[in-house]
């Protein structure tokens, strides 16, 4: 385990197992088979409301089609500066919306302020014609720092969209994590605290490949962001032949536990390693350590101890004194002494 990324674990086994269970005889191609059918049942018995659920295969896609979905030309979103859609998805809300705008602000430990959100929008004055009017807020649950928006943060958040008619999108590729650490309802981290459109990570949390695009049917704005959706979906090839092998993956996830005893672990496992690495001489934790990353200043005798153990450490780009440190649904407690080990210089048990 190297600690890369929850990206590059193995598939867990309940999805292997509904996989499995679906690759049977022949099913209506696109989506237009049983399993995806059961998708929006299942979902909104997960989210307790009704819900439009739309499968793809990648986070990028979710982002990018939910973000296209609530700002049409000449639209703009709010987002965090260190957002993922904004440094990492090489344009995809842009160019799916059409040529969307990210209005990006700082925000501590990767979140943004409703006080902050508010006086952005106070500055964009939506009659403005030389500005693109801003149409949805996105905010990234668990953020990308490795924290968590609390639930009245988000609350005050929607507070501020609602007031001027602007979507809230959640990005949530470790939505379920941020759930484990709040102790709450996939309902109260979502729409009862105003989220309208939500991108639900599953790959991360031990799927093969499909998160989706869930519409809250509560929101005022649902209808209008579910419309072109099926339309958008399959002009981004997200519209998948066999769509079963996707839905399979997700109803996985929700219908039997699986994510959240996933994304638990993930957590547990983070926060003991946060709590071995700050222990040692010269390392600092620099954000709190609320879901399953840790973010970390590693002295350079600790990186050289680290790489002589096979653990190659990785600077993140945009700081190459920081580092990543993630881990995910099978991450193993001996994984993590074998790690606080190396990086203290001492031989771990066998």
């Amino acid at each position: 385990m190297l600690f890369r990324s929850d990206n590059v674990t193995a598939v867990c086994p309940e999805v292997i197992a509904a996989i499995l269970a679906v690759n049977e005889g022949d099913a209506a191609p696109y989506g237009a088979d049983e399993v995806t059918a059961r998708l929006d049942p299942a979902f909104g018995t997960y989210f307790d409301t009704e819900v439009f659920v739309h499968p793809v295969a990648t986070g990028i896609a979710a982002n990018a089609l939910a973000l296209a979905a609530a700002m049409p030309p000449p639209g703009a979103a709010v987002c965090h500066e260190n957002a993922h859609v904004n440094t990492s998805e090489s344009g995809a809300p842009e160019f799916f919306s059409g040529g969307g705008k990210l209005i990006t602000l700082p925000g501590e430990h990767g979140k943004l302020s409703a006080e902050a959100i508010a006086r952005r929008l106070t500055a964009l004055p939506p009659d403005r014609l030389q500005s693109a009017p801003p149409t949805v807020v996105s905010i990234t649950q668990g953020t990308e720092a490795g924290t968590v928006y609390r639930l009245e943060e988000i609350a005050a958040i929607s507070a501020v969209c609602r007031s001027r008619g602007l979507v809230l999108h959640m990005d949530g590729a470790r939505f379920e994590n941020a759930r484990a650490s709040l102790a709450v309802s996939p309902a109260e981290a979502s729409w009862r605290v105003g989220v309208d459109i939500l991108s639900y990570g599953a790959t991360k949390n031990g799927a093969m490949c499909a998160d989706a695009v869930v519409i809250f049917r509560a929101s005022p704005h649902a209808e209008l962001l579910n419309r072109f959706m099926g339309q958008r979906r399959l002009r981004a090839g997200q519209v998948f032949s066999k769509m079963r092998y996707l839905s399979a993956q997700l109803l996985a996830m929700v219908e039997n536990g699986t994510a959240a005893r996933n994304a638990a672990h993930a957590n547990a496992m983070a926060a003991r390693l946060s709590a071995g690495l700050a222990a040692l001489p010269g390392v600092r934790v620099v954000h709190p350590t609320e879901i399953n990353e840790v973010f970390v200043v590693l002295p350079d005798a600790v990186r050289e101890r680290l790489a002589a153990a096979g653990f190659a450490v990785r600077p993140r780009p945009e700081d190459p004194s920081l580092v990543r440190l993630v881990t995910a649904w099978n991450t193993r407690e001996e994984d993590v002494s074998r790690f606080l080990a190396a990086a203290a210089g001492v031989r771990a048990a066998a």
